[in-house]
């Protein structure tokens, strides 16, 4: 319907990976497919056995619990419309379906980067504090800290994502992305975006530098402290307490920085679509892998929890 010189979209095109043959979007499917199961499959035993297991109810696990409520409801909102596109050519998304998706991109991915920074300074605590962990880290303080981790998100994801999406749209409508990215939405704005993408940039170098230099500055303060401890024995326990988070903490940040902070030049819509299925897709699915493998307490709760589940299944055999 024509609305002065601009035509009203009601749905967008996600091109996600049409321009693949057949064949190889099949396979796609399943391999992302395959990625979904486990990374829904991992975080759900991470928040299960840590609920369950009275021996995870530290404040570590307390924040790898939101840590994997973020990844499950991130993959909900990207990877199903994804494998639709793949397996059913179902390309189409409503105005309304393309905002919900981006608030929701917007809302996880900023609340992730303030939770890793968290979870950093829990970290910091733990190793620098050890004596005053459970009084600065009581249940209440925490609490308050995921607040202030989840909360940064909603006003982000509201301003960004309403403020886009309050622009005309010109008659194309193929976003060339599997997702309702930013970037690839307001190429299709037919209005000055200068201020907005003025406000964007500001705002995400603020989401990703803020909790960067939270990161920076607990991990400097933690290295100086291993440095401190006399034993190699010492020194490897200190490490290891956080050397699951600081893996985590790499991936998702060269991920996210190389697709958004790179040069317009350098990154074609392919390039982006394989940086974003990085921090999208593969990273989810690492971080409970990561935190089950590299913590014994967590393999050992996961061993503990899978006998009593057979327990109580052969009491009823």
């Amino acid at each position: 319907m024509a609305e002065g010189n601009w035509t009203r979209v009601s749905e967008f095109i996600l091109m996600s990976f049409s321009s693949l043959p057949t064949e190889i979007q099949s396979l796609l499917f399943l391999t992302f497919l395959f990625i979904y199961l486990v990374t829904l499959l991992g975080n759900s035993l991470i928040i299960l056995v840590t609920l369950a297991d009275p021996m995870l109810h530290s404040p570590m696990y307390f924040f790898l619990r939101n840590l994997s409520f973020l990844e499950i409801g991130f993959n909900l909102v990207i990877v199903p419309k994804m494998l639709g596109t793949l397996i059913a050519q179902d390309t189409t998304i409503s105005f309304l379906g393309c905002a919900t998706q981006m608030y929701f991109f917007f809302f996880f991915g900023v609340s992730e980067c303030f939770l890793l920074a968290t979870m950093a300074y829990d970290r910091y605590v733990a190793i620098c504090s050890p004596l005053h962990y459970p009084v600065i880290m009581k249940p209440r303080t925490r609490a308050k800290l995921a607040a202030v981790s989840w909360f940064p998100g909603i006003p982000m994801a509201t301003v960004q994502t309403t403020w886009l999406f309050s622009f005309p749209f010109c008659g194309i409508n193929k976003v060339n992305h599997f997702f309702c990215d930013s970037p690839p939405v307001l190429s299709l704005v037919c209005a000055d975006t200068a201020l907005f993408e003025i406000y964007a940039i500001i705002g995400t170098i603020l989401v990703v530098m803020i909790p960067c230099l939270l990161i920076l500055c607990s991990y400097i303060r933690i290295a100086a402290a291993i440095l401190k401890i006399p034993s190699a024995k010492g020194k490897h326990k200190a490490f290891s307490t956080c050397s699951s988070h600081l893996l985590v903490v790499s991936l998702f940040y060269v991920s996210s920085s190389l697709t958004y902070f790179r040069p317009k030049s350098n990154n074609s819509p392919e390039s982006k679509k394989a940086l974003s299925l990085s921090y999208t897709v593969i990273t989810p699915m690492l971080n409970p892998i990561i935190y089950s493998l590299r913590n014994n307490e967590v393999k050992n709760a996961l061993g503990r929890t899978f006998h009593k589940a057979m327990g109580v299944r052969n009491c009823f055999l």
